[in-house]
């Protein structure tokens, strides 16, 4: 088999609609989701996730009795095995990983395989990478903001590591301390900074504008940027809305516009905000229409964060639940994610509220969702298959295939083919290369969803014959291939079986493992078994078994 043959990564994946809309208000009926979902959790005792999941079934499974759509089955433990990998720890499982828990009859296995992935340091790296880009976007393509927020990602896994609650979290990021410098002296100084969320402040530059609309869309599911130009006649919130929530922020002082790396301060006691080319101040005011009583001595963004974070808040519970959903699905129960609103309703209302409810109830913890979402039918059905109606996303009948992130990709690489891992360059080296950046880079996420992804051609010829692969697939290299061959005591069955549960995490199939156990005994082209047995791995990593999670 040569190993130049056609590309075979190909995404047919079915496009979601847009929604152009706009967000709803709590405290006005006609523009708000109701009543808030969580009024009341504090006193309520910790919700039972296994409850949670039973609730998730019932309501996916009266929506599809609705519409009169069968679901599908659920996977067998290979297939989900792969997937709670993949989502929970950013990685395949390991071959012995995968063999032995396919010989494990114990009925609990799938939720206690979820619980050991949540203590791993796996889940708290897969997190963390996950939000950085969903919080400061900004740092993928500029490395003078990759610079600045280096302490960004180890402060999330500090959070991740030690259990923070999803409030805890959110509110250290919006009222992380500015003036003292710290952050930016160590990186002019050399050193690496200690972690922070300061790179949250620091990739907005610490503008209240682009601060208000991170907040907004973040951790409100509410997308404001429209109107912070202009009154759009048919959007929801007005020009005055959005400047009101920037309002918070306007103490930021950025110490001089023209240095590369945001370096700034804090005016106590601002609470209003000029609107640009308008002549009109406005008062800080949050999102429902509020404005804060306030007290001596009450710093504005910490008065917004206990806002944003509260218990009764109408959007911080779903836009974080909805999050969570999407980051298992591929889609949210409201997509896009931060188009929460009206015009843009859940496909699950009464699912999301109960998930922000129970979310709220367990103190925003987010392995309490993880738990609750991965032990349902809806996370464990199938990708394989088609009935009519199991099409329609938003219904959740199966799961969808979705595009690996490039990180999964990597890990997925490296876990496979036993190289050693690489570890990241510094953001402070400029113009640096490797493997591992050229790989991320070139799979560098274009802003789709998961279930919308597709190859380009130089991503398939990465994988092809890019530097990863070709070292994985040289048999006298010093990986999984090579430790396979040269195991004299395994036969050509057990070999290729060997590198299936090690791309695949499941052994092959009767028809492939005779067919490719033949091949390999022949030789191949070259009539070289080794050579052939390489070949066979090489198809494998450049699969769509291998590069999509199913």
């Amino acid at each position: 088999m040569s190993r130049f043959r056609i590309p075979i990564l190909i995404l047919g994946m079915i496009p979601c609609g847009a929604f152009a809309a706009s967000a709803p208000a709590a405290g006005d009926p006609a523009r708000g989701p109701g009543e808030p979902p969580t009024s009341g959790a504090a006193a309520a005792p910790t919700p039972d996730p296994y409850a949670l999941a039973e609730v998730i079934d019932r309501r996916i499974g009266e929506r599809l009795g609705q519409v009169s759509v069968e679901p599908a089955p659920v996977a067998d433990d290979a297939e989900f095995l792969r997937r709670a990998w993949l989502d929970v720890a950013g990685s395949i499982p390991p071959a012995s990983e995968a063999r032995a828990f396919l010989l494990d009859d114990d009925p609990g296995k799938r939720r206690k395989v979820v619980d050991r992935l949540l203590d791993s340091p796996g889940y708290v790296s897969n997190m963390s990478t996950q939000w950085r880009k969903l919080m400061i976007p900004e740092a993928e393509g500029d490395q003078q903001v990759g610079l600045v927020s280096i302490g960004f990602e180890p402060w999330l896994r500090k959070q991740f590591a030690e259990g923070a609650g999803h409030d805890d979290m959110v509110r250290d990021l919006l009222t992380v301390p500015l003036g003292d410098d710290q952050q930016t002296n160590r990186i002019f100084g050399g050193e690496e900074p200690e972690p922070s969320p300061f790179g949250f402040v620091a990739a907005k530059a610490g503008d209240p504008g682009a601060l208000a609309a991170g907040t907004s869309r973040l951790f409100l599911g509410i997308r404001l940027e429209c109107a912070q130009c202009h009154d759009h006649p048919f959007a929801t919130w007005s020009r005055d809305e959005f400047w009101g929530l920037a309002a918070f922020f306007s103490g930021l002082d950025r110490r001089s516009p023209d240095m590369a790396l945001f370096q700034g301060r804090e005016i106590p006691g601002r609470t209003e905000i000029a609107i640009p080319e308008a002549d009109r101040v406005v008062q800080a005011t949050f999102l429902d229409g509020d404005r804060p009583r306030w007290r001596y001595a009450d710093e504005p963004r910490a008065v917004l964060a206990d806002w944003v974070t509260s218990p009764d808040n109408p959007y911080f519970a779903r836009a974080a639940a909805n999050r969570f959903w999407a980051q298992f699905f591929g889609r949210g129960l409201v997509d896009p994610v931060d188009e929460m609103g009206p015009i843009n309703p859940p496909s699950h209302p009464e699912l999301l509220d109960e998930l922000a409810l129970r979310f709220a109830q367990s103190g925003f913890d987010p392995k309490f969702l993880i738990r609750a979402i991965t032990a349902s039918d809806a996370y464990q059905r199938t990708s394989a298959g088609y009935a009519p109606g199991q099409d329609v996303p938003e219904l959740f009948a199966r799961m969808p295939v979705r595009g690996l992130s490039p990180e999964q990709l990597y890990e997925s690489l490296i876990r496979a083919t036993g190289l050693e891992r690489e570890e990241p360059l510094p953001p402070f080296v400029f113009g640096g290369s490797s493997p591992r950046k050229d790989l991320l880079e070139r799979f560098a996420e274009d802003g789709s969803s998961p279930t919308e992804r597709r190859s380009t051609i130089l991503q398939a010829l990465t994988l092809m014959n890019g530097q990863l692969v070709e070292t994985a697939v040289n048999p006298q290299g010093n990986g999984t291939l090579a430790a396979v061959a040269d195991s004299y005591f395994l036969s050509t069955r057990e070999k290729v079986e060997a590198l299936y549960l090690a791309a695949f995490g499941r052994p092959p199939r009767d028809e492939e493992l005779d067919r490719l156990a033949r091949f390999v005994d022949r030789g191949g082209p070259t009539l070289d078994p080794k050579r052939a047995l390489a070949d066979v791995f090489w198809a494998l990593l450049n699969s769509p078994e291998f590069s999509f999670n199913h």
